[in-house]
């Protein structure tokens, strides 16, 4: 079931140098000039954002209710794979943060970093990292987003906020804000106009594995307060 009736995230096409992977593309070629060489007036803004390496999964409250959800939108305690299951109760044990959070039909979008995909982290913070707060297939502008989010939960690192090429980036991207142990994945340009998100671009490193550690159960490091995570996907 989708309680949605949509998926709860979808992708993100890469700017030119980024590596795509077989179902991937690039954006368009006006986008990519805005984020990575020049805004078009005084009305754009640029941020540039940590690409994080993680499960993309989603916090909705519909009907009153908090729901955990997988990126294709299905009910996280319905996935096939542990860690949504380690989700889905974490988003439990915190529904009091997301009730208050969160309006009626709104979802908050971001990673879970319980396990490594394909970059290991030492968290300095819980295991969700909030990237999106969304209503159906809209997303509020930063400004909103810091205001309403920044206090409440993780947010990825504001690497900068004006254009910048890939050259750029890879001068300032290291170190990792949020611990990671190998060489961050990339960035994600979120283009603003008038305040409201106009577009998203990504940019990933050229030898970034995907992947790598999903055959077998490799935990990152969290803190203590969120070890017991690791339990419940050891017994499931």
């Amino acid at each position: 079931m989708k309680p949605l009736g949509i998926k709860s995230y979808g992708s993100i096409p890469h700017i030119i140098g980024s590596r795509l992977g077989a179902a991937d593309h690039h954006a368009h070629e006006g986008q990519i000039k805005i984020a990575t060489e020049k805004v078009r007036d005084r009305h754009d803004k640029v941020y540039i954002q940590e690409k994080l390496d993680g499960g993309n999964v989603g916090i909705a409250k519909l009907s009153g209710k908090i729901l955990a959800i997988t990126r294709a939108g299905y009910l996280a305690e319905t996935s096939p794979y542990i860690t949504h299951h380690a989700f889905n109760q974490y988003v439990q044990d915190n529904e009091e943060r997301f009730l208050n959070l969160l309006n009626e039909g709104e979802r908050l979008c971001g990673e879970w970093l319980l396990t490594a995909v394909g970059t290991k982290y030492n968290l300095p913070h819980e295991p969700f990292v909030a990237f999106d707060l969304m209503t159906g297939r809209e997303r509020i502008g930063m400004t909103e987003f810091y205001d309403r989010v920044y206090t409440k939960f993780p947010i990825p690192r504001i690497v900068a906020s004006e254009p910048l090429s890939i050259s750029q980036i890879e001068q300032i991207l290291e170190p990792s804000g949020h611990g990671a142990l190998e060489p961050v994945e990339g960035v994600i340009y979120r283009v603003e106009r008038k305040g409201k998100v106009d577009f998203l671009a990504k940019y990933v490193r050229q030898n970034k594995v995907d992947g790598k550690y999903l055959q077998d159960t490799v935990f990152n490091t969290v803190p203590e307060a969120y070890k017991y995570l690791y339990d419940h996907v050891r017994v499931f």
